[in-house]
């Protein structure tokens, strides 16, 4: 019988291929992690910092040199980090060289509750408890509840993403009836914002209102500025 030389030496070069690869991968998975790297996206301030992502995962067994990288579960690493009150998301993965990077997106507060318990809205719509290491420049509401935050909510939401709105509303008060009162920075009058509805038209026609009369030189006569109304504005003087 004629034996087949190539056939043979194929069957052992591909043994040959998986016995390495089989080798490799076995020392690349039992190498312990070299390093963790934390990278912060999307905002500037930090409501929580690298060392306390760090001092995170230390404390739930994440540690540069604890774990081999075979018995790192990241859907574990990820859910811990998802589970801290301030962060919104979190991407875990591994480098070849055995860095576990982390991408954080921080949760963003955009209204801060004043009241028997004092918490941030984030940009969601969620309760957001204060951070030890930053404290938020967004408008303060008074008079509004938990039960509240589903309606102010859009309120907030739209000042957040005005730059005007932004630089200018310092605080939102809740009435018994359900209407809101702004306060603005640096202005002697209150705004009466009414029920947060028809948000996007009473805020048009507040800047238009406000461009006008700062041009006129008469913002600092009036005492009341009423967008409630329809599309008018209706103002009290001093």
């Amino acid at each position: 019988m004629k034996i087949n030389f190539n056939y043979i030496k194929a069957i052992i070069i591909i043994g040959l291929v998986m016995f390495l690869y089989g080798f490799a991968e076995r020392r690349n998975n039992d190498r312990k992690l070299n390093k963790i790297e934390v990278q912060f996206i999307q905002f500037e301030n930090l409501y929580v910092t690298e060392e306390a992502v760090n001092k995170l995962l230390i404390q739930n067994k994440v540690g540069a040199t604890s774990v081999g990288k075979e018995a790192l579960d990241l859907n574990r690493v990820e859910s811990i980090l998802n589970n801290h009150d301030m962060i919104e998301n979190a991407e875990v993965f591994l480098t070849l060289d055995g860095t576990l990077k982390t991408k954080i997106s921080q949760r963003k507060p955009i209204g801060r509750v004043l009241g028997n318990e004092i918490y941030y809205i984030d940009r969601l719509g969620n309760k957001m408890p204060r951070s030890q290491f930053y404290s938020a420049r967004v408008p303060i509401l008074k008079g509004v509840e938990e039960k509240d935050l589903k309606n102010v909510y859009p309120l907030l939401d739209y000042i957040s993403r005005d730059k005007f709105l932004t630089e200018h509303i310092t605080s939102i008060s809740k009435g018994r009836s359900g209407a809101y009162k702004l306060e603005l920075r640096k202005m002697d009058f209150e705004l009466f914002f009414g029920k947060a509805e028809r948000i996007g038209d009473k805020f048009n026609n507040f800047k238009a209102f406000y461009k006008k009369a700062l041009k006129d030189d008469i913002l600092n006569t009036y005492n009341m500025v009423d967008l409630q109304f329809g599309n008018q504005v209706v103002c009290t003087k001093k």
